[in-house]
């Protein structure tokens, strides 16, 4: 019912930035909230950060300070900027969001394919 792609991963230097983005769409009456997880080689999926269709936000303290999200719900989209990166920022990022279908209709939960950030000098 529901698509999430993701885009904008690539190759940075150490201290570069990048501005990935994940627009949800098909049958969707509300969001209530985005995020992003990252997963490197031979590690398990981390949440990085979260927000609802309100501007609500966490971070994980790994990236406070240097990760943003933001959201343009008209669009369904939700965008991470990330800056001073670092090696260790490495992964796989996936978004996700929290979807309602209809008027009081169960939420559930989608997953985009996931996009590349490799952090390497």
């Amino acid at each position: 019912q529901v698509q999430l792609v993701e885009s904008g991963g690539g190759l940075v230097q150490p201290g570069g930035s990048l501005k990935l983005s994940c627009a949800a769409s098909g049958r969707i009456f509300s969001i209530n909230a985005m995020g992003w997880y990252r997963q490197a080689p031979g590690k398990q999926r981390e949440l990085v950060t979260t927000i609802t269709s309100s501007g609500t936000t966490t971070y994980a303290d790994s990236v406070k300070g240097r990760f943003t999200i933001t959201r343009d719900n008209a669009k369904n989209t939700v965008y991470l900027q990330m800056d001073s990166l670092k090696p260790e920022d490495t992964a796989v990022y996936f978004c996700n969001a929290f979807i309602t279908h209809q008027s009081m209709g169960d939420m559930r939960v989608y997953w985009g394919q996931g996009t590349q950030v490799a952090v390497s000098s």
